[in-house]
């Protein structure tokens, strides 16, 4: 496993824990903190012992977009580099990725740090979470990092518009309202709040799961039905050559969890 400067990666089982380590700043993004993140979504795309990545920020905040100061300083800035890592790279690389991701949010997540959220498969929200769209308070639009894509299909566009055009905050109560998030609680038991999706997402085939996010990504970029039923039948072509099929139609019979193909 890699050696980061500005992530800690730690695997329990087949679950990787992420967590954005820049707690004196805020997590915020600088150039290492993109160039380390690309590679880490890199190397998730062929890796098949990983079944669920959770995403998280260390100290008082997941991500508070990208490091100003550092920018003001001359330091370790977000530049673009033709040929090398980019910031737009980075939620492309989480929704190919194969492995759902899941996003414990607290504090401060604004800016890029709201984008990745968004690129999240699922998200939970601690009491102190404030997200917003920065992007529109600082002289830019607020259409960024794949946001105009994900949050009008999570919110719906009136509210999307509210927020990109605004850079209006969200609170834990108003990101499950709105759908941003599936249950908020206190910012110290975000990893006991999501443990029970996470045991279910394991409690599934691995093959499933990882046809499930691929083909429903890829249905969303189409709006022909026949086309996505296509889409459909290939996954489940695929997910039957595991024999995950049939060894749950024998588990179900016979009373006792399932062993499917690539399960730890």
């Amino acid at each position: 496993m890699a050696a980061y400067q500005t992530l800690l990666v730690e695997r329990r089982g087949p679950v990787e824990w992420l967590t954005l380590n820049r707690p004196d700043r805020l997590n915020t993004i600088t150039g290492t903190m993109v160039r380390e993140l690309v590679d880490y979504f890199r190397s998730k795309q062929s890796d098949m012992a990983t079944r669920v990545i959770v995403m998280r920020g260390a100290g008082r905040g997941f991500c508070a977009g990208l490091d100003i100061k550092a920018r003001q300083d001359g330091g370790d800035t977000v530049e673009f580099v033709p040929g090398e890592p980019q910031l737009t790279d980075i939620v492309p690389l989480m929704r190919r990725a194969p492995q759902p991701i899941v996003a414990l949010l607290h504090g401060p997540v604004n800016g890029g740090g709201f984008a990745m959220a968004l690129a999240a498969d699922f998200r939970f929200a601690g009491e102190s979470l404030k997200m917003n769209d920065a992007f529109a308070r600082i002289g830019m639009s607020g259409c960024e990092m794949g946001v105009s894509y994900f949050l009008p299909r999570l919110v719906g566009l009136p509210v999307a518009r509210e927020l990109i055009y605004t850079g209006r905050f969200v609170d834990a109560a108003r990101a499950v309202a709105i759908g941003l998030a599936s249950a908020s609680g206190p910012d110290e038991s975000l990893a006991e709040l999501a443990q029970p999706l996470i045991d279910d997402l394991l409690s599934v085939s691995p093959t499933g799961l990882r046809q499930s996010k691929r083909t429903l990504d890829a249905c969303q970029a189409v709006d022909d039905l026949e086309t996505v039923i296509d889409l459909e039948s290939r996954a489940q072509s695929l997910c039957q050559e595991t024999g995950d099929f049939e060894e749950a139609m024998r588990a179900f019979l016979e009373k006792r969890p399932p062993r499917f193909a690539g399960a730890s």
